[in-house]
């Protein structure tokens, strides 16, 4: 049985990878594969009543990340909705994808440091709506936050769930985890993004068109300020 739970895993696992070239939506093979995984699993283990704690504990599991994710997205849309974001966006001077590159990913790095690596990679997704016009652009950047944000929250206790939960647990100390990844974990950063800043060399940032958000329905300076100031915290 565990045999072929794991075969389906890979194949499961593969297909989502695969999603562009199959032309399979990825939500609809993670959820056929786990009704599938589960159902194999409770057979094997002697009906549901065999797996219910299991099955309870992995969906408390997803509606945390779940529920989280919600409160982390209408964060960020209430800071979008107010121009928020301008507060940063405005500061980026940069008309090179190279350069850009660099800066998002050392940004996102130190970033997910401090926050978590979900929080940080809506946010930094978000941004990049702001800085990029082509959707091809936007997507190669979601990219390598992704990288970065995982890279970044590896090395503290509370930059991912993992650690957080191991620090809590008594099973990692703050110092010993930054001590013993940070450099593993820049040098995960370091390495796609000197290829992907290598392949953007020479390309110019084609930013979407600023809109003046002073006067009526807009909102002033301080206010795009003060609510940047509050998702942050948030």
């Amino acid at each position: 049985m565990s045999t072929w739970l794991i075969v389906l895993f890979v194949l499961a696992y593969a297909a989502i990878a695969l999603e562009h070239p199959l032309r399979v939506n990825k939500t609809a093979t993670a959820l056929v594969a786990a009704g599938v995984l589960w159902s194999l699993y409770a057979l094997g283990a002697g009906g549901a009543h065999g797996v219910s704690h299991e099955l309870g504990e992995s969906l408390m599991g997803t509606a945390q990340i779940v529920f989280f994710l919600m409160g982390a997205m209408a964060i960020v849309e209430v800071v979008d909705a107010h121009n928020g974001f301008e507060v940063l966006t405005s500061r980026v001077r940069t008309q090179s994808m190279a350069r850009l590159a660099w800066l998002v990913g050392l940004v996102t790095f130190f970033l997910s440091a401090v926050l978590d690596n979900l929080t940080t990679t809506i946010v930094m997704v978000s941004l990049m709506k702001k800085l990029l016009q082509r959707r091809e652009d936007r997507l190669l950047f979601a990219g390598f936050i992704v990288i970065a944000a995982n890279a970044g929250g590896a090395w503290t206790p509370i930059g991912d769930v993992t650690t957080t939960m191991l620090w809590i647990g008594g099973q990692i100390t703050a110092l010993e985890i930054m001590k013993g990844l940070l450099v593993p974990s820049m040098v995960s950063l370091l390495v796609p993004l000197a290829a992907i800043a290598a392949q953007l060399r020479g390309q110019p940032v084609h930013s979407p068109e600023r809109i003046d958000t002073e006067g009526s329905g807009g909102t002033t300076a301080f206010e795009r300020k003060l609510i940047s100031f509050w998702g942050w915290a948030s």
